[in-house]
């Protein structure tokens, strides 16, 4: 399981430049090195902001999964699933989709929502992805 992931920004060209600038001088190994420095920076000035909205909306924070086992369970329960998360939320690939829309009473996840298309696919048009 993957604890990153990639992503594409757009920069102007003056701040590129300036990017590469600070790079060249020393300041950072590489522009990654430079653009993750910026993120936490601003992940700093909202710890507050960030960690009320975790608190109000009760997200578990870290990683989570639930296995065919915890899907089977809660089906025999005739429980549902709810997840609310800040992290990553893995479903695996042995869940079948038939399986994953009967118990899965919704999904949110603020990071890494891994799972095989088929089933993410399925999720969203029944809209249980949130």
């Amino acid at each position: 399981m993957t604890d990153t992931e990639k992503i594409t920004i757009n920069l102007g060209a003056i701040d590129l430049g300036k990017v590469d600038l600070l790079v060249e001088q020393g300041h950072y190994s590489n522009r990654t090195d430079f653009i993750r420095s910026a993120i936490r920076s601003q992940l700093d000035k909202h710890v507050v902001e960030v960690q009320q909205a975790i608190t109000r909306h009760s997200f578990g924070v870290g990683a989570f999964f639930h296995s065919i086992k915890d899907f089977e369970r809660y089906k025999s329960k005739s429980e549902k699933i709810k997840v609310d998360v800040l992290g990553v939320y893995r479903i695996p690939d042995d869940v079948p989709v038939s399986l994953a829309l009967e118990v899965v009473e919704s999904i949110k996840v603020f990071g890494i929502f891994n799972v095989r298309t088929e089933l993410k696919d399925a999720l969203t048009k029944a809209g249980k992805i949130l």
